[in-house]
């Protein structure tokens, strides 16, 4: 808020030197995030192009990608900040977010390079950064809020880690198998049991006789097994992506993890149905924006605003239903509990209707 570019809010960080006296060089040394490309790919003439630009305005220093995943130009004076802004904007290039706003949508390779991706990362990022542009450039909320995309559960860009809205490519059919395949493991030397079975965290892996089998019902879609035999297993074609909210880095109360709040979402297909699966997703992000807009204190993301507030009272504002996947820890600590009323509609129903409806 103390400089940046005219019409934006974000995007630039100031910085000014306690003794511009003592090193007037680094009087100014403002920081300016550039929006990067999805999943980082770039010609070596956009590359140019960029470095070009920042020889001619700034301290020649870059950084690619630091946390924020932007593209990181690093020390100008104030008078040159507008001229670098027009410049970039000439070649097709655009500032990411700061300050208390949406930051840069970033994601994985996805299925540009990477055989388990379950979703197109690069389109749902482009998508998302192309409609959230204001929520960018012009900060409005308590805090930031990050929105990360992982193609398959091994999630390359620990979005269940750091950010606010986690999008987890997934599958919901079972794991594909291929016997031979398992067979060429086994005769290699490799021990199947040893590596792939007792490492199993859910213990839904079988290896008898020389047949190789999943329960897939409690199967978390860790990714171990598939990691470990990437020839005889891979993700099923059911694709989708589970949407989980809350993560963050420790700041005020400590990190915490993303917590799963849509446990399976359609996110391919053709364009139509790519338009709408998309518009659900952004339903449901626009809805939860609202909410902690309305409800987060400052400095307070997400994730702490649902933690203040309670699980039940951000899925009563979300007016979804309470589901299996979204208890923390199942006889322990779950973090949604039920009021034993009985409302007609909604989802505070009587426990024992709960559990009549869930035996059923």
């Amino acid at each position: 808020g103390i400089v940046g570019v005219f019409g934006y809010g974000g995007g630039v960080i100031g910085r000014y030197s306690d003794s511009p006296k003592m090193f007037p060089a680094v009087e100014h040394f403002h920081t300016m995030r550039v929006n990067q490309p999805a999943s980082k790919f770039y010609t070596t003439q956009a590359l140019r192009t960029l470095c070009d630009i920042w020889d001619k305005h700034g301290s020649k220093l870059l950084n690619l990608h630091g946390s924020t995943g932007d593209i990181i130009f690093l020390g100008t004076r104030t008078e040159n900040l507008e001229p670098c802004f027009a410049e970039l904007a000439q070649n097709g290039w655009d500032l990411g977010g700061s300050g208390s706003a949406m930051r840069t949508p970033s994601g994985c390779v996805g299925k540009a390079r990477c055989e388990w991706s379950c979703i197109d990362t690069q389109d749902i990022v482009y998508s998302v950064t192309m409609s959230y542009q204001d929520n960018m450039h012009r900060p409005a909320w308590p805090y930031k809020s990050k929105i990360k995309v992982s193609g398959c559960p091994n999630d390359c860009v620990a979005a269940i880690a750091r950010a606010d809205i986690s999008v987890i490519g997934t599958w919901r059919d079972d794991i594909r198998i291929s016997e031979a395949e398992v067979k060429k493991y086994a005769d290699s030397g490799f021990n199947v049991t040893k590596y792939v079975v007792n490492l199993c965290p859910t213990k839904c892996i079988t290896y008898e006789g020389g047949k190789f089998s999943i329960d897939n019902s409690n199967c978390t879609r860790c990714m171990h097994c598939i990691n470990t035999m990437p020839k005889a297993l891979r993700p099923g074609v059911d694709t989708g992506a589970t949407i989980l909210v809350g993560a963050k880095a420790p700041i005020l109360e400590g990190a915490q993890m993303g917590s799963v709040v849509i446990p399976f979402l359609k996110m391919d297909g053709s364009a139509e149905e790519i338009d709408d699966q998309y518009r659900e997703y952004k339903d449901f992000v626009e809805k939860l924006w609202d909410w902690w807009d309305e409800e987060g204190k400052n400095r307070e993301r997400v994730g702490e605003t649902i933690q203040r507030l309670g699980y039940r009272a951000f899925l009563e504002a979300m007016e979804m239903e309470p589901l299996p996947q979204m208890v923390k820890e199942p006889r322990s600590n779950p973090y949604i509990f039920f009021k034993e009323e009985d409302v007609e509609g909604g989802w505070e129903r009587s426990l024992e209707e709960f559990r009549a409806r869930h035996q059923a």
